[in-house]
């Protein structure tokens, strides 16, 4: 039992090296150069994908930008010169799809990060993220693990490594990161 649970642990890794070793590190850095300080920058996802985008819009307010979650109560209305990052492994996802499409119809700028690079998604992006880990369709590269599992474990840590690289061009240190936390918890 022991064998296998260690077994299970090594494939999983295997498979997470695998797809971030793919993930091409120029559409990190463009990716990178679209998230500024002087735009608003509000992030989307549906189940599992969505929860890597609430970390990710968590991570970058630690870093100190204007950071807002599609659907939350307190989010105010998109406009034209905001930036929208939207997580869709499949980039197929019926809800997330349309209202990606109404922010794209008011000109607002759109980061997809998704396995699938000929998605509609990806088509209305005006930056291109892929990161190629199984999905529900069947995109990417095969996994033992269920459904979209290997995308949003793979799209979380892209997008840690996006703010890492944020972090480290504003020059923003663990210690101040820490002083946007949350300290009533």
């Amino acid at each position: 039992m022991v064998e296998e649970t260690a077994h299970l642990i090594d494939q999983v890794l295997n498979e997470i090296d695998v797809v971030l070793h793919k993930v091409d590190v120029r559409q990190i850095d463009q990716t990178t150069k679209l998230i500024t300080k002087n735009k608003r920058i509000f992030v989307l996802g549906s189940g599992r994908s969505g929860f890597a985008a609430k970390g990710f819009a968590m991570r970058l307010m630690h870093i100190g930008y204007q950071v807002y979650v599609v659907g939350e109560t307190i989010t105010p209305s998109i406009q034209k010169n905001d930036l929208l990052v939207v997580v869709s492994g499949s980039g197929e996802t019926r809800t997330v799809l349309d209202l990606a499409k109404m922010a794209h119809d008011k000109g607002v700028r759109m980061i997809a990060i998704t396995s699938n690079v000929k998605s509609s998604l990806a088509k209305l992006a005006d930056g291109l993220l892929q990161v190629p880990g199984t999905t529900k369709n069947g995109d990417g590269i095969n996994s033992i693990q269920l459904l979209s599992t290997l995308f949003d474990q793979s799209a979380q840590i892209v997008m840690d490594i996006l703010c890492l690289k944020l972090s480290m061009h504003d020059e923003i240190s663990d210690e101040e990161a820490k002083s946007k936390h949350s300290n009533i918890e």
